[in-house]
């Protein structure tokens, strides 16, 4: 986003976008006149323009069935209007392979181009959907247009768009298996103020960043509400800094607030909560114990057998 970022990884110019891409967005071209676009269908309605690879023509008609109802949401969440056009690729998994070199994203936004790429093969993945993706890439857009040059965190700005689209992220995260719990459990160090630049790049401190940004956008609604969030960015939008931003707003220091959303979490997540979390893991992992213990026994019971059978022939034998 202003910043750009690959599809909640919000940085500056994506170091995930094609050279291609960013020559073609660095020429100031529209942002569909990508290399491929000549192959590309197009679909142009006033507020919005669909580019699509060919095969996907029913994807981009559920894109633009399903964006008015998207952007009406989304302005009524936010308390505020979507006044830019949004330019939307469709890409085939090869095609977006080639706009974006993270495996795990499944979509990006580029702000200053109201661009929003997305792969199409991933949206029948869980939790995946073409509304949920384009609602949290449109709420990046959103934000950044209307932060006029403020600096939203990037913890924020991936927490509201997930926590708009219905908590889904835009990386590939295996839903069975929480980072958050995890860390919460080794005692691990959160620390909002780390992801207020840029998330990491491995994997796992990645997929943790991603869940502690939703926890904390999460547990601040719950305890504040909507409007707070959105008057905190207003007064971003105003020039505030973020962390003076928060704190007025709630009247606590970030640091409490910090600590406060830290401490719920841990009253929250007993061992019995990680138990259930992990269920599948640990059922799996007993089931194999019982397996080889299983086995164990067969063959025990085989030898076993075998001796005897050998004790009786030697008798027989006599």
């Amino acid at each position: 986003m202003a910043i750009r970022s690959p599809i909640s990884l919000t940085m500056s110019m994506p170091v995930f976008v094609s050279l291609a891409l960013m020559l073609a967005l660095f020429a100031g071209t529209p942002p569909w006149a990508t290399p491929w676009a000549a192959e590309m269908g197009i679909i142009e309605r006033e507020g919005i323009v669909i580019r699509y690879d060919q095969g996907l023509e029913g994807g981009a008609e559920e894109v633009l069935r399903l964006y008015p109802q998207i952007r009406n949401d989304l302005e009524k969440r936010l308390k505020r209007q979507v006044t830019f056009v949004p330019a939307i690729l469709l890409l085939k998994e090869e095609s977006f392979s080639r706009a974006s070199e993270n495996p795990y994203v499944v979509a990006f936004a580029i702000p200053d181009r109201n661009l929003i790429v997305i792969d199409h093969s991933k949206m029948r993945v869980d939790p995946f959907t073409i509304e949920l993706t384009l609602k949290h890439e449109l709420c990046h857009i959103l934000l950044h247009r209307a932060a006029r040059g403020g600096k939203i965190p990037k913890w924020l700005d991936e927490g509201l768009a997930q926590w708009v689209s219905a908590g889904i992220a835009e990386i590939l995260i295996s839903p069975k298996r929480s980072f958050l719990n995890e860390a919460v459990v080794a005692g691990k160090s959160l620390n909002l103020r780390a992801l207020e630049e840029a998330f990491p790049r491995d994997r796992e401190s990645l997929h943790l960043a991603y869940e502690v940004s939703k926890s904390f956008v999460a547990y601040f609604i719950e305890r504040f509400g909507i409007d707070s969030i959105t008057e905190v960015l207003e007064r971003i939008e105003k020039g505030e800094d973020w962390e003076i931003a928060v704190s007025e707003e709630v009247s606590l220091s970030f640091g409490e607030l910090e600590k406060d959303w830290q401490h719920d979490l841990k009253r929250k997540l007993t061992w019995y909560t990680y138990v259930i979390n992990n269920l599948y893991e640990i059922l799996f992992f007993f089931a194999s114990i019982l397996a080889v213990i299983g086995f164990l026994r067969a063959f025990m019971k085989k030898r076993a057998y075998m001796r005897q059978d050998h004790v009786e022939h030697s008798s027989d034998e006599e």
